[in-house]
């Protein structure tokens, strides 16, 4: 069974072009994600809007957001950042 090791949660986050954010997680860890491969598809079809891309925000519960229905997991764009396994954030 995984365990939580750390909760990851977003201080702060900002649309950029070309579909990027810019994310800072609270131990400091921050860097650019492309999210222009997931814009138009499925859930994400609402972030080919320009406009509604840049209402990007943190939830209050350190998710990165537009609305209800559109969130990114906050733990898998720390691994991409930080180039982290699963694993080293989780114990068995």
């Amino acid at each position: 069974m995984l365990e939580w090791v750390q909760m990851l949660k977003v201080t702060q986050v900002r649309a950029l072009p070309n579909y990027r954010i810019s994310v800072r997680y609270e131990d400091g860890v921050e860097g650019e994600v492309d999210l222009s491969t997931y814009v138009g598809k499925g859930v994400f079809v609402p972030l080919s809007s320009p406009a509604f891309f840049e209402t990007v925000h943190v939830s209050p519960h350190g998710s990165i957001a537009w609305d209800e229905d559109i969130e990114l997991c906050p733990d898998s764009i720390y691994l991409e950042l930080t180039g982290k396994k699963p694993e080293d954030l989780f114990t068995l």
